[in-house]
């Protein structure tokens, strides 16, 4: 591969970086980020000498403050955010980096501010899946802006047609029963607010949703994590 070409390939990381991903893009969706898509993984040690070059021997401006970056060990990958937010959003980076805390995994917005780089992932070779979290199915990666993320079935929907952009795929038609009958029945609210509770939303966010003024659109995040339990308990 060429130095001015990227790899976006998950499967060129460490397997311990593979699960770490995988488990920070599940939890993204669960937090309702679902606007995000790698940019890049492994990254060889001439690609980063040739990024290093860029701003200081080469014309450009400085994209890089290291020669020795984990990418080159495969334990480190980058992300951006998809339109129409800017391609770094500092608020979507930094909801993504609390969420990687929580995992363990190391953020560059949390690194020195000369070095800061938020659009920055790694885990070291020792790191371990935090207890209490599990991969729970196959969790689709984006590597892509134009790939959206269907948080029901968890399934990548590469090239959307323009019509259906507002539309959920669903796993069922009991699954859609149960989305568009959310805010109206109590026995679902209910779930949802305690899923909501625990999940740390606010109290105003709640209330809303207890008063059926949260529309289904901003129930996406958490009923990701919900779907199931709601179809166990009400049916």
């Amino acid at each position: 591969m060429s130095v001015t070409q990227t790899c976006r390939d998950v499967s060129e990381l460490s397997s311990v970086a593979q699960t770490a991903i995988k488990l920070l893009f599940q939890e993204f969706y669960k937090a309702g980020i679902t606007d995000v898509f790698v940019t890049e993984t492994y990254r060889s040690q001439a690609r980063q000498k040739y990024l290093y070059a860029q701003g200081r021997t080469r014309p450009g401006n400085i994209v890089t403050w290291t020669l020795n970056s984990n990418h080159a060990s495969r334990r480190a990958w980058d992300i951006a955010v998809a339109p129409p937010k800017s391609l770094y959003d500092v608020a979507t980076l930094n909801r993504a980096g609390a969420v990687a805390r929580k995992l363990g995994i190391t953020w560059g917005g949390d690194w020195a501010a000369k070095n800061i780089d938020r659009p920055h992932f790694e885990v070291q070779p020792s790191w371990k899946m935090p207890k209490g979290y599990k991969i729970e199915g196959t969790v689709t990666i984006p590597t892509s802006s134009n790939t959206s993320v269907n948080l029901v079935t968890n399934v990548a929907a590469v090239g959307k047609p323009k019509e259906d952009e507002d539309e959920l795929k669903f796993s069922s038609p009991s699954a859609r029963a149960l989305w568009e009958t959310m805010i109206t029945s109590k026995a679902q609210r209910e779930i949802v607010i305690q899923a909501a509770v625990e999940a740390g939303y606010s109290e105003n966010w709640i209330k809303d949703l207890e008063d059926g003024k949260v529309e289904p659109g901003d129930l996406a995040g958490l009923m990701a994590g919900t779907l199931v339990k709601m179809h166990k308990q009400i049916k």
